[in-house]
């Protein structure tokens, strides 16, 4: 008889198409995951980074959903369980509004797309994660990381004091989920990462944003993607057993 293989943990990453999430993508390909790489716009992107990841002799699947829309969020999470067991939920998708500016000058519309996405789609995908995962529910447990930012300390002023605060509520969801269901096998934390080399800056109109705040951080420079995928792959690891309802800033000091 030819022996069984069993299949590979799955992790879903939102927003992976590039940036921080297409580096998480590719380090928990690299771990042994298998990987639905979602994203909402950049198909391009996604199939790019699931195809690298295949290329490598890893599994991974470019998966399409709005995670703003619960039901879109259920099919994302049958499919990755086509794959597989879901072991990690990463909820890295987040927009803000491709602008730059004070509060008073966003738009309504923007406002509250940047919320529907940032906080309820967040949201979406944690209850469905609880669905799936927990132990009181038939689950086998597992574990969920969502991306917030070190904008929550001071706010963004005239910047995305609006992106901010969706991170603010990022933060709170994160710590009262763990709470809930620290006892049910699954693991509530979030990584906060600081100023990041991605083209996020770039597509509000302010590329040259990172290099900027530069002087502002101790450590003197942005971080690159794979510095927040690695703080991500320690939180979903086992040596990371007793950590539940923790915030872990990426941000070289700042």
């Amino acid at each position: 008889m030819t022996p069984t293989v069993p299949l590979k943990p799955v992790t879903i990453v939102t927003g992976a198409s590039r940036g921080i999430g297409a580096a998480i993508a590719a380090r928990a390909a690299k771990a042994g995951h298998a990987v639905v790489v979602n994203y909402s716009a950049d198909s391009e992107g996604a199939l790019s980074v699931a195809d690298g990841i295949n290329n490598d002799g890893g599994t991974a699947v470019a998966v399409h959903a709005d995670v703003s829309d619960p039901a879109a969020v259920k099919d994302l999470f049958n499919r990755a369980e086509s794959l597989g067991r879901i072991a990690a939920v990463v909820n890295n998708a987040g927009i803000t509004g491709n602008l730059i500016g004070p509060l008073v000058d966003v738009p309504a519309a923007t406002v509250q797309r940047v919320l529907d996405v940032n906080v309820a789609g967040l949201a979406y995908m944690c209850q469905e994660a609880v669905r799936r995962l927990s132990t009181a529910r038939g689950g086998h447990g597992g574990s969920i990381i969502n991306i917030s930012s070190t904008a929550t300390k001071a706010g963004s002023p005239g910047t995305w004091v609006h992106y901010a605060a969706s991170k603010g509520a990022v933060d709170v969801l994160t710590v009262g989920l763990a709470a809930e269901v620290a006892q049910q096998g699954i693991r509530v934390n979030a990584v906060a990462p600081g100023s990041t080399n991605t083209g996020l800056h770039a597509a509000a109109g302010m590329p040259d944003r990172v290099e900027r705040l530069n002087p502002t951080i101790p450590m003197g420079r942005g971080a690159e993607p794979d510095e927040v995928a690695a703080a991500v792959m320690w939180l979903m690891s086992e040596d990371a057993g007793y950590i539940t309802g923790a915030i872990l800033p990426v941000s070289g000091g700042r």
